[in-house]
Order: structure tokens, then C-alpha cells, then sequence
């Protein structure tokens, strides 16, 4: 008898231990399935999805997804990437379809201010009286130092039903397409899908126009616009995030200047100086206009249309919605060292584009200079940069 009991028991143990083993994995995309709402919209659209991504030489599902939007421009993007590695790719832009409030973060319950920052999706709700909507972790490190002790707010969403008191409204076939982009990219395995939120598009002239009339109102509002403008910036040129913290003001850090220990003061001051350096005097009676030998960028005539074509990529983002290319000159001078002195653009930029031309000209290694009569001499030259929005 001790002995049937003991193979009963053994026979139970094994039958628990094979249930064990081959019970399905629920997903997350499998709990979302379980509410109607999301279970449809997964039907109707999920295809449709599929047949973009396809369109846009994408993979599906992408395992990353990055959210940024514009206040002032109305504008929601969606960069998607499958590695941690890639650079993320722009899926779609989506209109915001109503806005609440001005320029400026939120800092307190019922100002009706959309936030402004850095934020990640840390709700999935699938039963939202706005059909679906996404929660962001409003408010972050940086709000609950700066906004109201009390009372900051919360709930800040991305929605549908288009209507909005402090959140970023969609239609509900966008925040369907966006919901369902989420929700893969969670059951991926990202547990953070970051959301970051500007005041405006930065490439949009007609944009930094208003912000900088905005900004002479409200000069407070100048330091948070800068750090925000920072962050645009790294990562139109890297198409990938930076790390971002927080200081002990509640300030937002890149994680570049914390690891390096440098003092965002110093910074400031050593930009100053660099702005107030007056150049080395050139005297322009040395320049010639003709030479036994023409200068080289360092690797030769295909590393020098690499570097423009780089710069033209960076310069297409920064074209204004309504412009498709350009044509830029611009006029520099390569001295009898090979250094590229006095880059002036001629035609064709924004003050915005002017800016990262000239800082790209300055950052260039030296050349082999120019020879006339076996010396080096200095020579000026023009360059058209073709800038085409979309390439």
C-alpha cells in the first residue's frame, strides 16, 4: 500500500510538472487582444500597418519606437528601429488635432498646459473614454521639483476623440495606429517608449520666429528652451537619443556633460569666449587666383562629397515645411597651412542652416593647400551644397 502511494504521488508530481511546462505564454499583446476595443482595431488595422512598414523598407514590428511632438506646430512623429543599434527612422507624422494652453512646460493641476520634456509611455488603456490612449509619466523627476508641490497635475495622455484639456489629441485612426505600434514594441521587450514633447519644430522657421518673440516675454522660460533645443539637435544629427538627467534645480542634463564632470557653467562662459574670440587677421592681399596645384580635402575628392552630402542631410531637416530643396554657396578660403578661415555663406540658408554651415567649415581637418611656383598659398574657393528635403 506505502508503495502505491508513493507512485500516485510521483505520477501527480510529473502530470503537475508537464502542465507546468507547456502552459502557453501570455503576451502582452494577448492581454490587450482580451478587451474589444483593442482586439478590433488589431483586426482592422493591423494589415494595414503592415502593408506601410513594407511600403517604407521597414521591418515589422519594430522593437523600438520613439514619440516626439510639436505644440506650436501641431505635429506628432513616430521613428521606429529594430536594434538598439540603428538609427531610428521617421515612420509618420500625424497632426495634433486640438491644443490647450501656450508655449511653456505645465507646472500646476488645471492650467491646462500641455507639458514639455521628457517623458515614456507608462500606461497602456485600452478602455479610454478617448477610444485609446497612452499614459505618460507626467510628472517626471524634473516636474516634481519644478512644478507645484501640491497640486502638479497628472494625467497626461496621447488620446483620440480629438478634444484636449492638457494632453495630445489624435483622431482615433491614428491613435489606433499608434497604439498598435506601442503595444508591439512592448511586447518586444521595451518596457520604455520614450515620448519627448517641444515647443516647436526647430527646422520650422516661421516656428523659431515665434519662439524667439515668446522667449523675449517670458526670459525665464529661455534655459528650458535651450535644453530642449539641445536634445532636438543631437539627435537630428544622430538619429538616436541621448541620456538625459536631471541636476539638482530640476534641470534637464545631457548625460554627456555629466560623465565628463564638466560644469554646465563653464560651458556656457566657454562658449561665450568662443563667440567673442576675434580671429587671427588674414591679410586677403596673399590670396591668388590661380595655382599649379588646387587644394585637397584630407582623402580626396570622395571624402569631401561625403562630407557634403552628411551636411546636406543635416541641412534638409532643418527646411521649412512648405520648401522641398535649395541650392546653398557658400565661400571660404583654404590658407597656405590648409586651414579652412572666414567660411561665409553667400545664398540659400536660414539663419539655422548659416549656423551649422559655418560651425561644420571651421571643424573641417586641414587640406593640403594650394601651390603656385612650388609654395603653398592661400586660395578661396566656392562651394554649392544641393539640399533636398526627403533624400
Amino acid at each position: 500500500m506505502q508503495r502505491y502511494f508513493l507512485s500516485m504521488i510521483l505520477v501527480f508530481c510529473l502530470v503537475g510538472a508537464m502542465a507546468q511546462t507547456s502552459a502557453p505564454v501570455f503576451s502582452f499583446i494577448d492581454y490587450q487582444r482580451s478587451f474589444p476595443v483593442f482586439n478590433d482595431v488589431l483586426k482592422r488595422k493591423e494589415d494595414t500597418l503592415m502593408k506601410q512598414f513594407e511600403e517604407r523598407k521597414l521591418k515589422w514590428p519594430a522593437k523600438y519606437v520613439y514619440i516626439r511632438s510639436f505644440k506650436y506646430d501641431s505635429q506628432l512623429e513616430v521613428w521606429v528601429k529594430q536594434d538598439k543599434k540603428d538609427p531610428y527612422k521617421l515612420f509618420k507624422t500625424y497632426k495634433v488635432c486640438a491644443l490647450a494652453g501656450t508655449l511653456g512646460p505645465k507646472r500646476m493641476a488645471g492650467d491646462y498646459q500641455v507639458p514639455e520634456g521628457f517623458y515614456y509611455v507608462n500606461e497602456f488603456n485600452p478602455k479610454s473614454t478617448y477610444h485609446l490612449s497612452l499614459g505618460l509619466n507626467y510628472p517626471n523627476t524634473s516636474d516634481r521639483m519644478l512644478s507645484d508641490s501640491l497640486q502638479p497635475g497628472g494625467d497626461i495622455y496621447i488620446h483620440g476623440s480629438c478634444v484636449t484639456t492638457g494632453c495630445i489629441p489624435i483622431t482615433d485612426l491614428q491613435i489606433e495606429e499608434l497604439y498598435i505600434l506601442a503595444a508591439h514594441a512592448k511586447d518586444e521587450g521595451q518596457d520604455f517608449i520614450p515620448v519627448h514633447i517641444f515647443p516647436i519644430s526647430f527646422k520650422n522657421q516661421r516656428s523659431v520666429d515665434f519662439l524667439a518673440k515668446y522667449e523675449k516675454d517670458f526670459p525665464e522660460y529661455k534655459n528650458l528652451a535651450d535644453r530642449l533645443k539641445q536634445v532636438y539637435y543631437y539627435f537630428e544629427k544622430h538619429r538616436e537619443l541621448p541620456v538625459i538627467l536631471t541636476n539638482e534645480k530640476g534641470e534637464y542634463v545631457l548625460g554627456e556633460e555629466v560623465k565628463m564632470g564638466v560644469d554646465e557653467e563653464k560651458i556656457e562662459r566657454k562658449q561665450v569666449k568662443r563667440k567673442e574670440a576675434t580671429p587671427a587677421p588674414f591679410d586677403e592681399t596673399e590670396l591668388v587666383n590661380s595655382v599649379n596645384k588646387l587644394p585637397v580635402f584630407p582623402g580626396g575628392s570622395e571624402a569631401f562629397q561625403k562630407f557634403l552630402d552628411d551636411l546636406s542631410k543635416d541641412l534638409a531637416a532643418m527646411l521649412p515645411e512648405d520648401q522641398k530643396k535649395t541650392f546653398i554657396t557658400v565661400e571660404y578660403i583654404v590658407s597656405k597651412n590648409g586651414k579652412i578661415i572666414l567660411p561665409k555663406v553667400l545664398k540659400g540658408a536660414s539663419n539655422e542652416m548659416n549656423n551649422l554651415i559655418i560651425e561644420r567649415f571651421e571643424a573641417m581637418p586641414a587640406w593640403v593647400p594650394a601651390i603656385r611656383l612650388e609654395k603653398n598659398v592661400p586660395i578661396r574657393l566656392k562651394q554649392t551644397i544641393y539640399v533636398e528635403n526627403g533624400q
